[in-house]
């Protein structure tokens, strides 16, 4: 069964070995009772440690069951230890905070032995020693005889091959001693005892089997006369050799399970190891606990923000929806700019001030601007095909669309001096303009300056006085988003096209502008406001007020926008807009739509951004009559029959040059100048001579740059450059000198060319001087016939004149458009979420279309509010990073003190190995330890956080003077973070967990 041969057993001892066993030859039985006596040194202990596996031997072979152990591996020692060896030590080797019965279960968990199993069998071997009635105590409530029959009883539980007993009497008194040897005697009649003493009495009397070693050696090996002779007739012959493995002879040991510690038999041991260190387990994990709490308050401001900015983003998603214009400007890197840091680090030497380049970056972002068409007929048939289809997975994302059209509202009323005003700020505005800047801004180019300078003024709520509702996406007047956000105060809500809400601010304010713009201010009382502003004089700002009555009763009438032009039957035939006379205005007014207030709204409590910009809020109805009334009427098919020409003014369209042909150009200017008069052709005439062709300019530059050094034209440069900017010449010269050569070339090379376009132009007046408009007129008419078409066509745009209009400007002026295609298209959302879905849609109409179609749009909010939440993130990490600083140096903490503990349980380490459990069991067990600590701080963490919260929210509500701005800790952060802690001390776990792990069994039995 058992069998030693020449084992020796070696210790390095500084540079010197101490030899423990000298040879050692050795067989046991399957049972008897063998005692080893010697004096303390003389390597009994070992003998008895090699034998149980604790210890490995030097050289020699160890055979069990005749298998040589020289193969053995860690796992195999540790099964051989938890199956076949039952230690019963001198000191007992108890683990202190586990009960008798769980001391006695441990070999049985380590076995994998079930719980209600191992219960019984444990239960069972404290009765056999007589301590039935004691499984609750713990090992400091009993006696020393009491604690040797606990440990007896651990080693029987498993029911071993092998009981070792080293000194198992050391401790205990006479009449103790005395029953643990007959409870020792008694087991080896089915088991064999082996048991170190030096006490030959006690030897004598209960062995079977006497060994005496002496300086490492065995100096007799005898059949104990006084008591029965082992059955093992061979037990006292010298060991032959192990018969070699794999012979016949050899019967193959019994293939045993591998002991394993469950992790959370690891848990439980360590739970009830920190149970006993109540103190400074607590210490311990609020010390980790700091670490959490910091990283938890941060994370529940940073959430609080975070939750804050999401609903005043949702909010704003109703004020500033994805729009997608017909003419697309891309203006996001210019915002990604302005929202972003500044970009670019040099590295540079911090002695002196360096010029960072910004205004450059900025202006040329402006100037490589792109602007793209977008064809939104095509998207409008794709995006009502959408909303049409009730499958559709983009429709439920969408709260709110509307089609925009180039479409003024010319709403006019009467003020309370009866004169007809127009209904909006825009034509006010422009008087203060004129007043400040001395510029009428009404005669800018375009009929369309109040629209014009409204843009200007997007961003007040006094300028677009006039807006369209928001419509249902199923045909109503009113989106619920308008009816979320607004509280109707008066009135009812426009189910018309002829009705329209009154639109205040949260306060129930509207501005003097938007009064006047009702007809309530006279034209006086502004100009009074504005002259007193100019001359820094104290306004009277008398509080006034009108009720809901008297402004709902105001009427106004919108005027149809083709209504406005007429033609010229008996003149010219060109048109003319009536409204710019008193009578033609009142015609206008009085034939008007009229058009009534039904209502007055103001934002609710909950509105953090109000998505109405306007005071005056009337439905899609208005827009459809007005857009109905204007299609097919004279001024809008005048127009549409002739594309190139204004018919305003009866000039050709500038921008259509290009699309002309040169025949199409011969044939418009000689059309052109057919219809001139005398006057008029001889004009053109002049204009024609005095313009040098292109031949001519280039053929003038390059004689009058030939062979002309930079000396030269620096000198040319600075004689006309000192005359007109009045610079002296060295400060004409330093600039000059700091140009290239290409760039002074070109520099000359302009200025050369409009200097002979001027001379050619007085030379040819000059010489044209003496001639009569008749005579001029005569030229021109000979001078045609003789052109080609390609000759008339360079003449083209030096001869005729051009509107300072376009055809887009014409048709918003008159208001004709098509309802297929939109100038815009706004798609509302409330999530943002929502507005990827959107984004998602687009896209996939973008893929469906050739590059040409392809709609663009910028997400201005989406940039601006991203870079914000990414700047409150940033903020939010470099805090945590801070706080996890802490979190570190507290992992470290529990790691030193785990490895602390980790000294103090150095015992509990050698018991456990000797019971079987492997080096990965010690450090799964001292790793739960951590675990534990880590749980607990995070628990604690999150508790401490979730209590600091509620003061935390009182000072920010004070501070901020923000309500909805609160911290919050979200229940599955909270799960997170005690995850993180629990991982965070596992990782500080590991180095003293490897440190238990590696500890030698017999050093640490012997260790107090």
């Amino acid at each position: 069964m058992l069998e030693l041969y020449e084992i020796k057993k070696n210790y390095p001892v500084g540079d010197g070995v101490v030899k423990a066993l000298r040879g050692i030859d050795l067989s046991f039985g399957e049972k008897g009772f063998a005692a080893v006596l010697g004096p303390s040194g003389c390597g009994k202990t070992t003998l008895l440690n090699i034998i149980g596996g604790l210890d490995h031997y030097t050289e020699g072979d160890l055979v069990i069951n005749g298998r040589s152990t020289k193969e053995y591996k860690d796992r195999d020692w540790d099964a051989y230890r938890n199956h076949s060896i039952g230690f019963v030590f001198q000191t007992y080797n108890l683990i202190p905070h586990q009960t008798v019965l769980s001391n006695v279960e441990l070999a049985l968990t380590l076995a994998g032995i079930s719980k209600a199993e191992r219960r019984a069998a444990a239960k069972r071997a404290l009765e056999e020693v007589g301590l039935g009635n004691q499984l609750k105590k713990k090992p400091a409530q009993l006696s020393g005889g009491q604690m040797q029959r606990v440990a007896i009883a651990r080693a029987l539980v498993n029911d071993p091959d092998i009981i070792l007993a080293d000194e198992p009497t050391g401790a205990l008194d006479t009449e103790t001693s005395v029953q643990i040897m007959e409870i020792l005697q008694k087991v080896s009649k089915d088991h064999l005892v082996v048991m170190v003493t030096h006490n030959r009495e006690l030897a004598e009397t209960y062995a079977t089997r006497i060994i005496q070693v002496l300086d490492g050696r065995i100096v007799s090996d005898s059949v104990n006369d006084a008591r029965e002779t082992v059955p093992d007739a061979d037990a006292n012959v010298k060991a032959e050799a192990p018969a070699a493995q794999g012979s016949d002879d050899t019967q193959p040991a019994r293939r045993k399970k591998k002991p394993s510690m469950s992790f959370f038999t690891a848990l439980m041991l360590s739970l009830n190891n920190l149970l006993t260190k109540k103190g400074r387990t607590i210490l311990t994990a609020f010390a980790g606990s700091i670490g959490i709490i910091g990283i938890a308050l941060i994370y529940s401001v940073s959430s609080g923000t975070n939750r804050y900015i999401d609903r005043i983003q949702e909010d704003t998603l109703s004020s500033y929806p994805i729009v997608i214009e017909s003419k697309h400007t891309d203006i996001s890197e210019l915002l990604k700019s302005i929202s972003g840091s500044r970009d670019g680090n040099h590295e540079h030497e911090n002695d002196a001030i360096y010029q960072r380049v910004s205004m450059y970056n900025m202006v040329n972002t402006i100037n490589n601007m792109n602007i793209t068409e977008n064809d939104l007929g095509s998207f409008k048939k794709f995006l009502d095909k959408e909303m049409a289809d009730p499958d559709s997975k983009y429709r439920s994302s969408i709260s709110g669309l509307r089609y925009s059209y180039d479409v003024e509202v010319l709403a006019y009323t009467k003020n309370i001096e009866n004169n007809i005003v127009r209904s909006d700020t825009t034509e006010l505005m422009a008087r203060v303009m004129t007043k400040f800047w001395g510029t009428d801004i009404s005669s800018a180019p375009g009929r369309t300056s109040n629209q014009s300078f409204s843009m200007l003024f997007s961003g007040s709520n006094d300028s677009g006085m006039w807006e369209e509702l928001l419509p249902g996406l199923n045909g109503e007047p009113v989106s619920n988003i308008i009816l979320t956000q607004y509280d109707l105060v008066y009135g009812d809500w426009p189910k018309e096209k002829d009705e329209v809400v009154l639109v205040l601010d949260s306060s129930n304010e509207v501005s003097d502008l938007v009064l006047f713009a009702l007809g309530v201010k006279t034209s006086k009382e502004i100009d009074d406001t504005i002259d007193a502003a100019f001359a820094g004089e104290m306004l009277d700002t008398e509080l006034k007020k009108w009720s809901y009555e008297e402004l709902c009763g105001r009427e106004f009438r919108v005027l149809i926008n083709s209504d406005c032009f007429i033609r010229d039957e008996g003149g010219t035939g060109r048109f003319s807009d009536i409204r710019n006379t008193e009578a033609g205005l009142r015609f206008l007014y009085n034939n008007g739509l009229p058009v009534r207030i039904t209502g007055v709204i103001r934002p609710n409590a909950n509105t953090t951004s109000p998505m109405l910009r306007g005071n005056i809020g009337y439905t899609y109805m208005l827009t459809d009559y007005i857009i109905s009334k204007t299609a097919g009427s004279p001024v809008a098919e005048a127009q549409l029959k002739t594309p190139g020409t204004d018919i305003f003014t009866g000039l050709p369209f500038a921008d259509n040059i290009t699309l002309l042909s040169d025949a199409e150009k011969a044939a418009a200017l000689r059309s052109y100048i057919g219809e001139l008069d005398t006057a008029g052709k001889a004009a053109t005439y002049v204009r024609i001579v005095s313009t040098p062709s292109e031949e001519q300019i280039a053929a003038m530059l390059e004689a009058a740059m030939a062979g002309m050094t930079r000396e030269e034209m620096e000198n040319a440069l600075i004689s006309g450059a000192a005359e007109q900017a009045g610079m002296s010449e060295p400060e004409i010269r330093k600039y000059l000198d700091s140009m290239s050569d290409e760039d002074l070339i070109e520099l000359i090379r302009t200025l050369i060319t409009e200097r002979m376009k001027s001379e050619y132009a007085q030379a040819a007046t000059m010489r044209l001087k003496g001639m009569t408009d008749e005579e001029l007129a005569g030229e021109l008419d000979m001078l045609l016939p003789t052109l080609s078409d390609a000759q008339a066509a360079l003449l083209y745009e030096t001869a005729l004149e051009f509107s300072d209009s376009t055809l887009e400007e014409n048709l918003k002026a008159i208001g004709s458009v098509d309802k297929e295609v939109p100038a815009g298209v706004s798609i509302y959302t409330s999530t943002f979420a929502g507005k990827d879905k959107i984004k998602e849609m687009i896209n996939k109409y973008n893929d469906s279309v050739d590059e040409y179609s392809v709609i663009n749009y910028t997400d201005a909010v989406g940039i601006l509010m991203s870079s914000i939440t990414t700047i409150i993130n940033s903020i939010s990490f470099v805090l945590i990073a801070f706080v996890a600083i802490s979190l570190i140096v507290s992992s470290i903490m529990i790691g030193v003190i785990t490895l602390i503990s980790v000294q103090e349980r150095t015992k509990e380490i050698g018991i456990l190995r000797s019971l079987g459990a492997s080096k990965r069991n010690v450090a799964g067990m001292f790793l739960a330890e951590t675990v534990i600590i880590g749980f607990i701080s995070g628990v604690l963490g999150v508790a401490v956080s979730w209590l600091l919260i509620l003061p935390l929210n009182a000072i920010i509500h004070s501070l901020t003077k923000m309500t909805a701005l609160s911290a919050y800790l979200p229940f599955k952060a909270a799960i997170v973070l005690i995850l993180i802690s629990m991982a965070l001390t596992a990782i500080a776990g590991l180095i003293p967990s490897g440190s238990a792990a590696r500890k030698d069994p017999v050093e640490a039995l012997r260790t107090e």
